[in-house]
């Protein structure tokens, strides 16, 4: 429980609209200082100025990346609750709250339209682009293994791209579904399994930010270098724990932490990679617990990447988010 003073202080950072209208934003999903100073139309050191007030009261939280940071709602209970409270006592028609609203969706619609022209243009030679970065082979092997001798229902791979997860795991699965909003990377992926005569999975075109209800129940999920694309990726790990059976779990991987700026402005990440903390914090919030993690080093030094394999299993146990569901 907080004394006096520090409510107080606390109450008081969260007491000026442009805070309170940050609140609101980044209890939708974590944001980056670009997006939120394009949503308030306000300078970037004003913005700044109103983060930093509400960090230091232990509202919000701040990851460094690279030249970017990313701000979220804090982990720490007692504060996450009260800034979810104050952000549940909004009037959700108040006509600044729904313009910020309306802003951040086309931000966010900015970013999809941004990521779905990258993969238009590299769809072809994705395979063989991702093998430049990713030491892939030993990354498969421990997929493989991850796996182990279960047999599954259902796999559900989403952002499947070229649909390569399916195809190095289609002796696991009785059906699979793989889902990308990318037409030109789900046409490659369709013809990729007709070549393996692959019969029993099957691409759908959809967003992974909305999983339909006929996703699942899946035993596994597969999101594989596909979170470093969005901002919020505790969300994509919300909407899909909604798809997993009891019990069922996740495989992630994605690049651990790095600063290489340019695959931020060439290769349309969001990201630049997922600590492990992050990845606890993100899991437990969804209701997952995780259960393993491998990392491996690309030895060539030409990019200086490591990619981390996480294991997630679905506790049921659904966590802070789900007062806003």
């Amino acid at each position: 429980m907080a004394g006096l003073d520090s409510l107080v202080n606390v109450l008081k950072a969260a007491g000026e609209v442009t805070r309170l209208r940050l609140l609101a934003l980044l209890a939708a999903g974590e944001l980056s200082v670009k997006d939120l100073t394009e949503i308030l139309d306000q300078s970037q050191p004003r913005v700044s100025r109103h983060l930093k007030l509400l960090a230091e009261a232990g509202l919000i939280v701040r990851h460094a990346e690279g030249a970017w940071a990313y701000f979220g709602l804090s982990d720490d209970s007692e504060r996450a609750v009260l800034a979810r409270h104050l952000v549940d006592l909004l009037d959700q028609d108040d006509p600044q709250v729904a313009d910020d609203m309306l802003r951040l969706q086309r931000v966010r619609e900015g970013q999809r339209e941004q990521a779905a022209a990258y993969f238009a243009e590299v769809a072809g030679s994705w395979d063989a682009l991702r093998n430049l970065h990713v030491p892939e082979a030993a990354v498969e092997a421990a997929i493989l293994e991850a796996v182990g001798g279960r047999k599954l229902d259902l796999l559900l791979d989403l952002g499947t791209g070229t649909g390569r997860m399916l195809e190095l795991l289609a002796e696991k699965y009785q059906r699979g579904v793989g889902v990308d909003s990318s037409r030109e990377m789900i046409a490659v992926a369709r013809a990729k399994l007709v070549a393996a005569n692959i019969s029993h999975a099957h691409i759908r075109l959809g967003d992974i930010t909305e999983i339909d209800a006929h996703a699942g129940p899946a035993d596994l999920i597969i999101i594989h270098q596909v979170l470093h694309y969005f901002d919020d990726p505790g969300n994509i790990l919300h909407t899909a724990r909604r798809a997993l059976k009891p019990g069922g779990e996740m495989i992630i991987v994605d690049f651990a932490p790095h600063e290489l700026e340019f695959l931020r402005t060439e290769n349309a990440h969001r990201r630049l990679g997922l600590s492990q903390v992050q990845m606890e914090t993100w899991a437990r919030s969804a209701g997952l617990d995780v259960t393993g993690f491998r990392d491996f080093p690309n030895k060539s030094g030409r990019e200086n990447l490591t990619v981390c394999l996480w294991t997630l299993k679905n506790t049921g146990d659904l966590g802070r988010r789900s007062n806003n569901e």
